[in-house]
């Protein structure tokens, strides 16, 4: 993958030539932006042009990085077990279908990648036996003599044993050894490792930008534009609406059922049954899937903040549901709740990763958003 492959970031691929060229190439790095804003393939042109325009054979070298199989090219990102890798899963046991998912889709996210490899239902991470690989990896010299670069993708989702296990190396790599750390949240990063990285923060991508990737993948104008004001900047989020994705449609149609009970069910105990069964059906889907919808709850009740203050060209988020409409909603999400309900649904995301019993939670979560939702907006006497 090449620069001029990736869309938009031009200040930031005008950066990494320029200091690369100059000799100026830390040796870790941290690219932190969103979902869909091109960190990963960013890292991947950037571990291409390091390695093939310091290479004694280019052409070659380019050839091996286009197909993600440079010698001195590595990879690592959250994994867990399935069919094949039954225990101590690590990316190696996982690079051909890593392979392929980046060709087919390089700004995909985390929950993209675990639905690839058939794991959705489970959370992937970053383990202490991927540490003791990567320690391996780079203790080997450069097969062609020149950089050896280390893209971890996710690099939150290492966890503790792992994080302290690569602190050494991270901190004194050997000689033309590069880290790339990408990452959409660092401050899930051991302080540690954040303070030995350069960071380098994505801005999301312009509705521009991503309109005109679109219309190459034969979207019209129209839609184009349509589906990048949607996108929030998120490119990933553009071709699941570009491609009719059903997932945004299901955890619509989660959230307006959930959003309907809570209604009722206040002053009516018999719905409080109506909430249960929506539990258990959220449930039953995996604990991703879960931490997925309960971001996008996030976002919708954000959307209709946004809508009931008078900003409706910060409004992207367009339903689907028959009989129902946002700005009939969004009176009801105010000054006086949404901070309230962004506690909420982040208390709920954080016991979900933690293993805590999905039905529990969300009904807990449930039950007090029936009482969030008819607290009266505070007025203010000016």
């Amino acid at each position: 993958m090449t620069f001029d492959k990736i869309i938009g970031q031009e200040h930031i691929k005008e950066h990494l030539k320029t200091s690369a060229k100059n000799g100026r190439v830390p040796h870790a790095q941290l690219f932190v932006g969103k979902e869909g804003s091109g960190t990963l393939p960013m890292a991947i042109a950037y571990a291409q042009f390091l390695l093939t325009n310091f290479s004694d054979d280019p052409e070659t070298s380019a050839l091996k990085c286009e197909k993600l199989q440079h010698p001195d090219l590595h990879f690592a990102f959250p994994v867990t077990t399935n069919e094949n890798v039954k225990n101590h899963p690590i990316s190696n046991l996982f690079l051909d279908d890593w392979r392929s998912f980046i060709t087919e889709n390089p700004y995909g996210s985390l929950f993209n990648w675990l639905q690839f490899i058939g794991v959705e239902n489970k959370q992937g991470q970053i383990g202490v036996d991927e540490a003791e690989d990567i320690v391996k990896k780079l203790s080997l010299k450069s097969y062609e003599g020149g950089f050896k670069v280390m893209i971890i993708w996710m690099a939150e989702k290492m966890n503790t044993a792992s994080a302290n296990k690569l602190l050494k190396l991270i901190e004194e790599p050997p000689s033309k050894t590069i880290f790339l750390l990408v990452t959409e949240d660092e401050g899930q990063i051991i302080n540690t490792i954040r303070s030995r990285c350069q960071a380098l923060h994505f801005p999301t991508l312009s509705e521009a930008d991503i309109a005109q990737e679109l219309i190459k993948k034969s979207a019209s104008e129209n839609e184009a534009a349509k589906i990048a004001h949607q996108a929030e900047g998120n490119f990933n989020k553009a071709l699941h609406i570009f491609h009719h994705d059903s997932k945004d449609l299901q955890f619509e149609e989660w959230f307006i059922t959930w959003i309907r009970s809570a209604f009722k069910a206040k002053g009516n105990a018999a719905v409080i049954q109506d909430l249960i069964q929506w539990s258990e059906t959220i449930a039953k889907s995996g604990r991703e899937t879960q931490k997925q919808f309960l971001q996008y709850c996030l976002h919708f009740f954000r959307q209709a903040l946004l809508l009931n203050y008078g900003a409706p060209d910060l409004v992207f988020l367009e339903t689907a549901t028959p009989n129902f409409q946002l700005q009939k909603f969004a009176p009801f999400i105010h000054s006086g709740n949404i901070l309230t309900i962004e506690k909420e649904l982040s208390d709920a995301q954080y016991h979900i990763e933690r293993n805590g019993n999905a039905k529990i939670i969300l009904l807990d979560l449930s039950i007090r958003l029936t009482r969030l939702l008819h607290t009266k907006e505070e007025k203010l006497n000016v």
